[in-house]
């Protein structure tokens, strides 16, 4: 076989020319892709050193410490990497791309934030609102004012407060608005203690965790001015954790049941006074096994709102189970009727007397009581609708019997007269009174109710025969809807000449005589008066109230009450 003849010379070294190139090629390549990796390293080397640098920056800066102090955290390099990247996010003119879409947009100060802490397009942005908003528009939240709202101003005038309140008000009332995180009262006074229950009631926000402030083995008084959310549970521990326990008063008690009051009788206390408000449940031989085991050291006697177990037999039998006994007060009660009322004649040394019944009653057992025990009274309260009938009988055994009365309280009476108050009050050898109460003393005739021709009711001679008496040591009076009392009555009462230095409080709402001549005269004669209740007096137009007073239901479109700013 023959052999290839080698191949030509020019063909041998463009072939070698070609390999060359391409060698030399990708060494250029090569080359360029080095220097272009080194670059970028260099870049990259440089960026780093200036984010790291920038980091270290920043925790040098204020921000970052407030940061770390406010979120509690020990990772100082995450703090920092995240204010770093707030930092570098683009500034508004800035162009960015969607963290969503990935369109570029230009960023401008209302660009939203998104999920993953880029930035949103608008059209983004607004998707992502609405769906927060599940195509809702929030509402602002309203901001309340600052300080006390015009409601509240009106409520601390009528509880007295005016200007001001005083630093240890302001205490009481933050104590009360985080009962809650109290745990203990401390050592603070009885009259502070009694202030703090109080406000706590007012809100109904005593509850069976708060009751625990207001119980210690220390304590021989305890008051509960709001007991509807307690249970009888609640009623028992407070009896077991006060064992000097000497006065109990109850309001809104109405799961003090006969399970409490047994196991009060159980209890080696000697209660001195017991105030119950609602117990409705405890039943009749309940009380009589109460007042056989505690009646004999008990001196003060209040049960309100017992409609049905509290009746004759109960009034009865305290004669003999409480020999010592000096304030009785029955209001809101079905069950005791004359018979009961005659009953009471038998304690002797009683100084209070209250009774509000509701069944009617005649003239005949009062005026054997007042014959009776009225010597040593000291408080006599006749209220309720159920007095309607008693006459002028009741005034005189009053006037003839009673000599230490300080507080006199007589309502709803349309059979009294006026000749009858004038009996009472005058050569009274009784002391002045300081308190006063003849609500709805008046006349009630539903065809004629502007005539009077028999002067029911506490009328003008009656009311100078009183003022003439007790005014000058009256504190408080209220001659409410005696609507007989006329304006030349009002006028001698009140003239300029005279003056009566303790009166407080005035009630005359619906006495129809009443003008602003009147109440001018009324805060001129009375220095100290400071709640003049004057609802329904339509003839009161242009009243000027004295700075610092309060006058309370003028007829204008101004609200019911005004404090004065005349001086």
């Amino acid at each position: 076989m023959r052999p290839m003849p080698p191949p030509p010379q020019s063909e041998t070294a463009g072939a070698s020319t070609t390999a060359a190139n391409e060698e030399a090629d990708e060494l250029v390549v090569e080359e360029e892709a080095a220097q272009a990796d080194t670059a970028a390293s260099k870049a990259s080397e440089k960026k780093r050193k200036a984010q790291a640098a920038a980091i270290d920056k920043i925790k040098k800066s204020k921000a970052f410490k407030k940061r770390k102090r406010e979120e509690n955290d020990s990772d100082s390099d995450g703090i920092a990497e995240a204010i770093f990247a707030e930092r570098a996010a683009p500034l508004p003119g800035q162009m960015a791309n969607c963290e969503i879409c990935e369109k570029r947009f230009t960023v401008t100060p209302y660009s939203r934030a998104g999920p993953d802490g880029g930035l949103l397009c608008n059209k983004c942005g607004k998707d992502l609102a609405q769906d927060n908003n599940n195509g809702k528009d929030q509402k602002k939240k309203r901001v309340a004012p600052r300080g006390a709202t015009r409601r509240q101003v009106a409520s601390n005038r009528l509880d007295g407060v005016i200007g001001c309140k005083n630093l240890m008000t302001m205490c009481i009332q933050t104590l009360v608005n985080n009962i809650d995180l109290a745990d203990d009262l401390g050592d603070m006074p009885a009259s502070i203690v009694d202030r703090v229950a109080r406000q706590v009631a007012k809100r109904r926000i005593l509850t069976p965790i708060s009751l625990n402030l207001f119980l210690q083995s220390s304590y021989e008084d305890v008051t509960v001015y709001d007991a509807a959310r307690l249970g009888s549970d609640d009623l028992i521990r407070i009896i077991q954790m006060v064992p000097k326990l000497t006065n109990l008063k109850l309001k809104n008690a109405i799961q003090f049941k006969d399970e409490v009051m047994d196991y009060l009788i159980t209890r080696q206390t000697s209660l001195d006074s017991l105030y119950l408000h609602g117990s409705n449940l405890v039943s009749e031989e309940c009380w009589k096994r109460f007042l056989v085991a505690k009646g004999k050291n008990l001196k003060s006697l209040r049960v309100y709102f017992t409609d049905k177990h509290v009746n004759n037999n109960f009034t009865a039998s305290l004669k003999e189970t409480c020999p010592v006994l000096k304030c009785l007060k029955i209001a809101h009660n079905q069950q005791v009727t004359d018979a009961g009322i005659e009953h009471i004649a038998a304690l002797e040394g009683l100084e209070q007397l209250g009774i509000q019944l509701i069944t009617p009653t005649s003239t005949e057992p009062y005026v054997k009581v007042i014959n009776s025990i009225g010597n040593t009274l000291q408080t006599l309260s006749l209220t309720g609708e159920s007095l309607a009938d008693l006459d002028d009988r009741v005034l005189d055994a009053i006037h003839d019997t009673c000599t230490s009365l300080r507080k006199l309280r007589i309502t709803h009476s349309e059979m009294m007269t006026d000749v009858g108050f004038v009996r009472l009050f005058k050569d009274w050898a009784n002391k002045p009174l300081t308190f006063i109460d003849f609500e709805k003393c008046r006349h009630i005739d539903s065809a004629k109710p502007r005539e009077n021709a028999h002067l029911h009711g506490l009328c003008s001679d009656g009311f100078r025969a009183l003022m003439s008496h007790s005014g000058k040591s009256l504190r408080n009076l209220n001659v409410h809807a005696c609507r007989h009392i006329k304006r030349e009555a009002f006028e001698d009462v009140f003239s300029l000449d005279k003056e009566y230095p303790e009166l407080e409080n005035l009630e005359i709402s619906f006495c129809e005589e009443v003008t602003d001549f009147v109440v001018g005269c009324i805060f001129r004669t009375c220095p100290k008066l400071k709640n003049l209740n004057v609802f329904g007096c339509m003839k009161l137009k242009d009243v000027r109230v004295p700075k610092g007073k309060i006058l309370v239901g003028m007829p204008n479109a101004m609200g019911i009450e005004i404090e004065g700013t005349e001086d």
